[in-house]
């Protein structure tokens, strides 16, 4: 069954794990962190010498079940471990916001960001967008977010966005490899409609996710 997203993609500047001990200092009214669950068990460990490693902050700011988005993120790390990319552990974050900083918006969503001030990449799990186009899921990285750089290293997915696990590593995967690029080969995770058959990724692919994900400090070789 074919299933369609449009999807977007912006990239933009630096934020990594460096400061993961201080990272939740930094939230301040009217945001609060009610709970954190840290799940380290989202993909079993190859224990191979190229393996590369992925950490993820994930930010529930409109009570999404867990569970949904646990299930997504197992599927989503199994997609991306066809690049010998394991994703090692996610931190789960419930967070508490006002209704008008649970949507996509840039202005708000950076100050939400700027707040949290969470390890990258992060995945934002939403109320929806208020962004003009809308979009199910945006990623943003570093090419093109100089003006806003709260949100480098971010994915935000509206609720409602369907094949949750495809569109995580769809996104993901645009901002490893800081490219909004789409590819068209048929099965390719890159097309730019999400399909139950597209979850393919070339060499070419996988060896951009790598190098420029290491380059950025998102990908950590060996185990994690």
């Amino acid at each position: 069954m074919l299933t369609s997203h449009c999807l977007r993609n912006a990239l933009g500047l630096l934020a990594c794990w460096g400061c993961a001990a201080s990272a939740y200092a930094a939230v301040t009214a009217p945001f609060t962190i009610e709970s954190r669950n840290t799940i380290s068990d989202l993909a079993p460990q190859t224990r191979t010498a190229s393996e590369l490693t992925l950490r993820l902050s994930v930010a529930n700011i409109d009570r999404w079940d867990d569970a949904e988005v646990t299930a997504a993120l197992r599927s989503a790390a199994k997609i991306l471990a066809q690049c010998e990319i394991r994703m090692s552990s996610a931190d789960l974050l419930l967070i508490n916001a006002p209704e008008s900083h649970r949507y996509f918006d840039t202005p708000r969503s950076r100050e939400l960001a700027r707040a949290l001030a969470l390890p990258k990449p992060t995945l934002y799990f939403t109320a929806g967008t208020r962004q003009v186009p809308a979009f199910d899921a945006e990623a943003i990285g570093r090419g093109n977010s100089r003006s806003r750089p709260e949100l480098t290293d971010t994915v935000w997915i509206a609720r409602g966005t369907r094949d949750l696990d495809l569109v995580i590593a769809h996104e993901l995967a645009h901002v490893l490899m800081d490219s909004g690029a789409h590819d068209y080969t048929p099965g390719n995770l890159m097309a730019e409609e999400t399909s139950l058959q597209n979850t393919q990724l070339t060499a070419a692919q996988c060896a951009q996710m790598r190098n420029t994900g290491m380059r950025n400090g998102l990908l950590r070789p060996g185990a994690n």
